[in-house]
């Protein structure tokens, strides 16, 4: 059953409570562009890390399809939407993660807007791994197989309208003038956020920071 969570507190022993399914603790992550997916990985690692379980983060966006993929596909102006990501890529290291000593992963780099292969590493003293992106509980062909990897899973919940404010401002530190950063956000990451709402899969907890 979801459990809808406020306390970051409580998510940090709820996180070392998991019981692990393999050789490490595999955390999901979800939730729409711009809900802070990154930022509460990064400051869950840490906390797990000091309370004894050593974790990193592995973000989902290393499986961007290159540009010129999306350029052939008519699919570049709807980067980020879930055809865009190589998502049998995806459902294949998630398993590798939970049972292998060593795996490499891609990484994205986004000032050059690209993804490059092998240049992450989850190595052998990683205990826990947050596994972070906006489509982990999506409930369509081959992400919702991700569902059975994850001993523990996370939804960010927070409102449209401050999910619109990030991102314009996401995109306005990215260089975008005003009027541009308004039409990527509401033709591109708000409809994504929209899919995201309307067909995601159960968490096991619903994170409402305050």
């Amino acid at each position: 059953m979801t459990q809808i969570e406020t306390s970051f507190e409580t998510l940090v022993e709820r996180a070392l409570a998991a019981p692990r399914t393999g050789r490490r603790r595999v955390i999901a992550m979800a939730g729409a562009p711009a809900s802070g997916k990154s930022t509460l990985s990064d400051k869950l690692a840490s906390a797990l890390t000091d309370a004894g379980s050593p974790t990193q983060v592995v973000p989902m966006d290393g499986f961007h399809l290159d540009n010129p993929i999306l350029e052939a596909r008519g699919l570049l102006d709807r980067k980020g939407s879930p055809a865009t990501f190589d998502a049998n890529g995806m459902a294949a290291l998630v398993p590798r993660i939970k049972n292998e000593t060593e795996v490499f992963y891609p990484t994205f780099d986004r000032a050059r807007d690209i993804a490059i292969a092998g240049s992450g590493v989850v190595d052998a003293s990683s205990d826990t791994v947050i596994v972070e992106g906006n489509y982990l509980l999506y409930d369509a062909p081959v992400w919702c197989d991700l569902l059975t990897h994850w001993d523990l899973s996370i939804r960010l919940d927070v409102p449209v309208s401050l999910i619109h404010e990030r991102l314009i401002a996401r995109w306005l530190d990215h260089g975008l003038s005003r009027e541009t950063a308004e039409i990527r956000a509401s033709q591109n990451d708000l409809p994504n956020a929209q899919l995201l709402s309307n067909h995601s899969l159960l968490a096991d907890i619903v994170y409402r920071s305050v």
